[in-house]
Formats: C-alpha cells, sequence, structure tokens
C-alpha cells in the first residue's frame, strides 16, 4: 500500500494521549507547554487521556510510564522536559531505557529543524522517540517553543499513521 493510501486509512483513528511534563518548578496552573501540548491535540480531533505534572525524577518517570504503557486507555505517550544536558535531566535515559523500536527520525527531525529557531543550540536537544510496549513515545523538552514544533511538525501530521502501523 502508497504512503497516501496509509495516511488515508489512519485518517479517522483518534489517539488518546497521556502528557508528562517533567519539572521541579511548574504546576499544573503555570505549565504552559503541557497545556499548549493538550490544546494542540484536541483541536488535531485527539484525546487527552491522563495528564500529569511531576518532578524532574528519574525513579518517579519510570514508574509513571510504566503504568501509562499498560493503561489500556492510554494509545500515546507524551513527555516534556527533562531533555537538556544538565545532570537534572535524566528524561531521555528513562525513555530510552522502554523503548524497544527506536524512530531516530524524530530527534534528528526534531533538531534540524530545532536549528532554524536556535541555530548551533539545536545540538543540545535530546528529543527522542520510539515504539514502548507497543505505544508510541516521544520525549520533547520543556520550552513551549520546542513543544509548538514537536507537535505541529512532526507527532500531530503522524501519529495517525504511526497507530494504523502498530495495529495492522
Amino acid at each position: 500500500m502508497a504512503y497516501e493510501q496509509h495516511l488515508k486509512s489512519a485518517k479517522d483513528i483518534v489517539a488518546r494521549c497521556a502528557v508528562v511534563t517533567l519539572s521541579d518548578t511548574r504546576t499544573v496552573e503555570s505549565d504552559t507547554s503541557g497545556q499548549l501540548i493538550q490544546k494542540l491535540l484536541r483541536e488535531a480531533g485527539h484525546e487527552v487521556a491522563e495528564y500529569r505534572v511531576i518532578r524532574d525524577d528519574p525513579t518517579d518517570l519510570e514508574k509513571l510510564l510504566q503504568t501509562l504503557l499498560a493503561d489500556e486507555r492510554v494509545d500515546v505517550v507524551l513527555t516534556n522536559g527533562g531533555t537538556g544536558i544538565a545532570n537534572r535531566d535524566q528524561t531521555i535515559g528513562v525513555v530510552e531505557k522502554l523503548i524497544e523500536q527506536p524512530l531516530p527520525g524524530f530527534g534528528e527531525l526534531f533538531r534540524m529543524l530545532s536549528w532554524q529557531q536556535v541555530g548551533a543550540g539545536a545540538m543540545l536537544s535530546r528529543a527522542t522517540g520510539g515504539i514502548a510496549s507497543g505505544k508510541p513515545i516521544f520525549a520533547m523538552p520543556g520550552s513551549s517553543k520546542a513543544v509548538e514544533l514537536g507537535m505541529t511538525q512532526l507527532i500531530l501530521p503522524q501519529v495517525r499513521h504511526i497507530l494504523y502501523e502498530l495495529r495492522k
């Protein structure tokens, strides 16, 4: 089946998403990036099945991700925050440990597109994505600009197609 036919076949899929913000300073009320992800999902016709703001702690994150990946109400897991190079940024190590099938193109394209916004600073992003427990998982930086880029340019244009492929 041609790529265009795949997209057409997937057009009615609604992704039920879990959104996780990792931050030691944000709350549900001040989490502009998590709120933006939810808004973009809903505008694209998807659902938010779960939303959490947790501290940037690898143990807490791993427990939560395992719970979300096992939850039948969740099709896709989207995280933001903790993807940089600071000592506290542990998200990528946790997410990569859970990924069984990497999608290296997500991180590569994310950094390429980020280059247009932040120049050489794009190399500091460790955004990543893949398939864990049969579900897509994407880890994005915590800035609202980065979240908007990842969601509008990469995730939303392909999430239906990804789910279609995984459900075949």
